[in-house]
């Protein structure tokens, strides 16, 4: 199958061939014929897979195909992300597939200036990407006029659901029509999302083009044990030894992130950290410097990784285990993409056996393990709890991982938006390509009963 073969304007056909694709991802394939017929979608797809594009495409081929507003552009389609970088990575991918079409889109989140995110809404514009708190932001400042939006897209509603987001989603849908094509996108397909799905959705067609929360095969898993204290020499060594030179490694706090690109640094190695408290200057150069080469380990949480495409990513490493299991799932999804080989490791120490078992049992297999020579775990140490107030476990309304409480409105960093903002990488399928009318039930229920 083509991208010809899917219903799409030349003008759209015409950026995807010169992103250098020309076969669609299999939720591509799925989603945008339906996403074209006005249905609402329900589509669970493992990252990297080209999701973003499966609804970017279609809904600029609606917006481009409808009748031209007069005068001031209202808002027409909205489409919501959890962090800061999936908002700027999903508007770039609008911009990049739209480049051919008479329309306008921006992206607002937290953390930077809002004076010149309301000259863009003034000047009128077609497409929002948005995180929620911004989002609420302008619509309390009048700023913002949601009352036209036709397409409403939820992308890695997982994500905001766990960040404890759901009142703020309860609040923007009684904002909306009553009739629009509705979208719902999740890296994982939960029971959570689907109860959503039945209160946001309108006889949605299901699509899942992966296993329910089963990694890539195309990367190789691996666990190695070793003691907590001696986790930072493994990694140093790992690196070092074998030459590693981009490595994506996964901490449960933001505290922990930035120590453990320090003790890089002493060891030599460079490193930088990204995190919700890290400004949009640092976030932009430390994720720059690192797809240029310069950084060799990006050490980040999960919340900020939220987003993250990054070409060919060779290694991930997950310094400490999540909580959630399938945040495993995510974490190990940043390789591997497109096709890609990559390699996940696992440094496991005591404290996290459990954690450990839970993934497995999540993945129905056992990990390989592999015992470094000389780092072997000291079988007289005794397992220590892990606070949840330090690695982010609690539930929605408890603090997440980035230490922030989870759904409070503040200006501090957090990754709804609401923090500062960070840049977007690209890689992969079309951006998106990895990525609408009637309100879904509202033909039945008026919006603000249908939220979760």
């Amino acid at each position: 199958m083509s991208f010809d073969t899917l219903g799409l304007s030349a003008e759209l056909l015409r950026a995807v061939s010169e992103q250098g694709y020309s076969e669609p991802t299999p939720v591509q394939s799925q989603a945008i014929p339906v996403i074209i017929q006005g249905k609402d979608i329900l589509a669970g797809a493992q990252t990297g897979t080209g999701k973003t594009a499966g609804f970017t495409l279609p809904l600029l081929q609606h917006l481009s195909g409808a009748t031209p507003v007069k005068g001031r552009r209202p808002v027409r389609a909205l489409i919501l992300t959890p962090t800061r970088e999936l908002a700027a990575q999903v508007a770039e991918s609008v911009s990049t597939y739209g480049k051919y079409l008479p329309l306008t889109s921006t992206v607002i989140f937290g953390g930077v200036k809002i004076n010149p995110q309301i000259q863009r809404l003034r000047a009128g514009v077609d497409i929002v990407v948005a995180t929620p708190g911004r989002l609420l932001d302008h619509v309390s400042q009048k700023t913002l006029d949601l009352s036209a939006v036709e397409m409403l897209v939820l992308d890695e509603a997982d994500r905001m659901l766990d960040m404890g987001f759901i009142h703020d989603i309860r609040k923007i849908l009684g904002l909306l029509p009553k009739r629009r094509q509705n979208l719902l996108f999740s890296a994982t397909y939960s029971n959570d999302i689907r109860k959503l799905a039945d209160k946001l959705l309108d006889a949605p067609v299901l699509i899942e083009v992966a296993r329910r929360n089963v990694p890539t095969e195309l990367v190789e898993q691996v666990v190695h044990p070793v003691d907590r204290e001696r986790k930072r020499e493994l990694l140093s060594f790992m690196v070092g030894s074998q030459n590693w030179r981009q490595v994506l490694v996964f901490t449960r706090t933001k505290h922990g992130a930035n120590r453990l690109s320090q003790q890089l640094e002493k060891d030599g190695i460079s490193s930088a950290a990204i995190h919700g408290n890290k400004s949009q200057g640092a976030r932009t150069r430390a994720l720059a410097n690192f797809k240029r080469g310069e950084v060799r380990v990006l050490v980040a949480t999960d919340i900020a990784a939220r987003g993250l495409d990054i070409d060919q990513l060779p290694h991930v490493v997950n310094y400490e285990l999540p909580n959630v299991p399938e945040d495993y799932v995510h974490r190990i999804g940043r390789t591997g993409r497109a096709g890609n080989e990559g390699q996940a490791v696992s440094l496991v120490c005591v404290d996290e056996h459990k954690l450990l078992g839970d993934i497995e049992r999540l993945l129905k297999r056992d990990l390989s393990r592999i015992v470094i020579p000389g780092y072997e775990p000291d079988p007289a140490i005794r397992a220590q709890p892990i606070q949840k107030g330090r690695n982010g476990g609690g539930k929605p309304g408890s603090r997440n991982g980035s230490g922030q409480q989870r759904g409070k409105r503040s200006g501090g960093g957090n990754a709804s938006g609401r923090g500062r903002s960070g840049a977007s990488a690209r890689g992969g399928q079309p951006k998106g390509a990895a990525g609408a009318n009637r309100s879904g039930n509202s033909r039945r229920r008026p919006a603000s009963s249908r939220s979760a």
